[in-house]
């Protein structure tokens, strides 16, 4: 099973049929997904579900409905055990940002947490899981696929919110901080904090 958010709505893919409640069952292999998008913004429903019948295909499957953005961030420690955070459009995020031509993902990953907060001396720790969220650009959808990596560093300088971004806020955030942050973040987000 994946999930694939639209705002903090999930259109979820799955194997399994379900009775309906608050969520709607589509099959994949027909759907229209900018119909579903707009269903998701424009009504009550919790979710949609998108099911087909092999778990194997799902991911790959649903990627092609929609153009896709690759993308690599960053969950990065300092050595207090803080994570860094950036503030944009009003909700707490992680750095992130789209992978450019002949760059590896993590490279992407350390240069986007780099330019969008002037954190230096990031080291890669280990890989976490990759997200799916629907945005859109110049008036059509796609689906950016985000890459996230645990990283570390030594770094104690100046913070720099990369304003021409968006970003008005980099905080080094406690745990504690951290959790109360995620009250205005978004659902992709959560699961990896």
């Amino acid at each position: 099973m994946y999930k694939v958010f639209v705002n903090d709505k999930p259109i979820v893919l799955t194997t399994k049929v379900e009775k309906e409640t608050d969520f709607k069952n589509y099959l994949l292999n027909s759907v229209n997904v900018n119909k579903v998008i707009r269903e998701l913004n424009k009504t009550s429903l919790k979710e949609v579900r998108l099911i087909h019948k092999n778990k194997d295909k799902l991911l790959k499957k649903f990627l092609k409905k929609l153009p896709n953005v690759i993308a690599g961030g960053g969950k990065v420690y300092n050595e207090s055990g803080e994570v860094l955070f950036i503030y944009r459009n009003d909700k707490w995020d992680l750095p992130k940002g789209k992978a450019e031509k002949k760059e590896s993902i993590e490279e992407t990953a350390i240069r986007e947490v780099e330019e969008e907060t002037g954190v230096l001396g990031l080291e890669i720790i280990k890989p976490l899981q990759i997200t799916y969220h629907i945005f859109k650009r110049n008036g059509r959808n796609r689906i950016k696929v985000t890459h996230w990596f645990e990283m570390k560093t030594s770094y104690t300088g100046h913070l720099n919110p990369q304003e021409n971004e968006g970003i008005t806020k980099v905080s080094w955030l406690s745990e504690q901080e951290a959790e109360k942050a995620m009250e205005n973040s978004y659902a992709n987000i959560r699961a990896l904090v």
